[in-house]
């Protein structure tokens, strides 16, 4: 990777799936990116057909492709930050994880898309595994929401002390940092865990919306970011959670179903 200037804007790679309502995946990511004062890049791994309403089909990008246009990408640009999202298939999952290994970037954020807010599967058995036995401990930091750390943790995950619990077993399992969102509780709550800290709790407002869809995206990509211009990881997942509370506030009210966040 290339030096970058040093005026240049810290340089964000997105992996993530392409939502054609642009409200979660990488055409909200890059939007992310842009409010941030970041350039934003990207690699594509699933295509998918969904609008406000949901997912109705899921189509994996062959490794192949995502390995060609990571190299590229890498080859040609010095990447601040990855974020890693839906990665749709084992052999997407593979690619990335070849690529994080060949190239170890700096920071990598790994936000385990599971499934979407409609419910629909976005990553496949197999590509599950291949996330917690190899992308794991390849991430500088993970940002499960509760649902998503209960799957990963092999536990419910309901309040703040659950969520603890979860973060050290995550940890045993090879990440190195934890940010576990936590929205959707009564009293929500994200929890800073850092290898080199206490654990943190940030408490939040609970706001009613019905633009809510690619919450999770903007919260990780918003980390990634402010991490990309070097603010410590607590108080990067401050500058997201205060990021995503203003973008609740504007509702970007389209569609008849769970409007974009922004």
């Amino acid at each position: 990777m290339a030096n970058r200037k040093s005026n240049q804007r810290p340089i964000v790679l997105s992996i993530a799936g392409y939502d054609p309502s642009s409200g979660a995946g990488i055409t909200a990511d890059i939007k992310t990116i842009a409010a941030h004062g970041c350039y934003g890049i990207s690699c594509i791994t699933a295509l998918t057909v969904q609008s406000t309403r949901g997912v109705s089909r899921v189509d994996p990008v062959e490794g192949r492709i995502i390995t060609e246009t990571l190299e590229e990408l890498a080859t040609d640009l010095n990447i601040s930050a990855v974020k890693i999202g839906m990665l749709g298939s084992a052999e997407g999952a593979r690619a990335v994880a070849a690529f994080l290994k060949r190239h170890q970037p700096r920071c990598v954020v790994l936000d385990p898309v599971l499934k979407s807010s409609s419910g629909a599967d976005l990553i496949s058995k197999e590509g599950f595994e291949v996330l917690k036995k190899r992308l794991l401990a390849l991430a500088t930091v993970m940002t499960p929401n509760i649902e998503e750390a209960a799957v990963l943790a092999e536990m419910e995950v309901n309040n703040a002390e659950q969520m603890t619990v979860a973060a050290h077993r995550l940890q045993k399992m090879g990440v190195q940092n934890v940010v576990i969102t936590g929205g959707h509780l009564t009293v929500p709550v994200d929890l800073v865990a850092a290898r080199d800290r206490p654990f943190t709790a940030l408490e939040g407002e609970k706001i009613a919306s019905r633009s809510t869809h690619g919450t999770g995206c903007a919260f990780s990509t918003s980390l990634a970011c402010s991490l990309a211009k070097g603010k410590s990881l607590l108080n990067a997942a401050r500058a997201a959670k205060r990021y995503i509370e203003s973008a609740l506030q504007k509702p970007n009210l389209i569609g008849t179903g769970i409007g974009p966040l922004i």
